[in-house]
């Protein structure tokens, strides 16, 4: 991995840390389909990490499903996984971690139902890679318009600012 140069007062290395961070996490999951990783960070600190697939002790996708991925709901979701926010979102209450006013870094933009679990628990910043409307192909990001209309800061981190893992 390319040497990441930071300097004490600059945001942007420190999203660049912990979107690439997120990018390794996300490489845990099972899925076959997509892999996402989620980081949250509390004045500088990673508390939680998360990434997508079912609960702990359930199926792996790459083995129990390995050509066709989970079965699929009536949206086209997987039916067995959690999404790596809402993962790393119950990690940290599961330990006590207060996530008002924290920043979330996702490889992928939230969902919609991940955007209302971000919202409600206080988070205040939401850094994403890559666009979950492209990924889905809808006409739009649910999850960010939801965001910014309730006054999260929503920040696209541009894929050129990172290293190749």
């Amino acid at each position: 991995m390319e040497d990441i140069k930071l300097s004490c007062n600059s945001m942007l290395d420190d999203d660049k840390v912990f979107i690439t961070l997120a990018l390794s996490i996300s490489k845990k999951s099972k899925c076959i389909k997509r892999q996402v990783g989620a980081v949250v960070v509390k004045m500088g600190r990673v508390v939680s990490t998360g990434y997508n697939g079912p609960p702990a002790g359930n199926y792996n996708c790459n083995k129990d499903f390995f050509e066709t991925g989970c079965p699929r709901t009536s949206s086209n979701g997987c039916s067995y996984a959690l999404h790596a926010e809402l993962n790393a979102i119950v990690f940290a209450y599961k330990n006590n971690i207060d996530l008002i006013g924290v920043t979330i870094y996702i490889t992928l933009s939230p969902c919609i139902d991940c955007a209302k679990l971000i919202y409600i628990t206080g988070i205040k910043k939401v850094v994403f890679l890559h666009k979950y409307s492209e990924y889905k192909k809808l006409d739009k990001e649910e999850g960010i318009e939801f965001l910014e209309t309730f006054g999260v800061t929503v920040y696209n981190f541009s894929t050129e600012k990172i290293p190749i893992l």
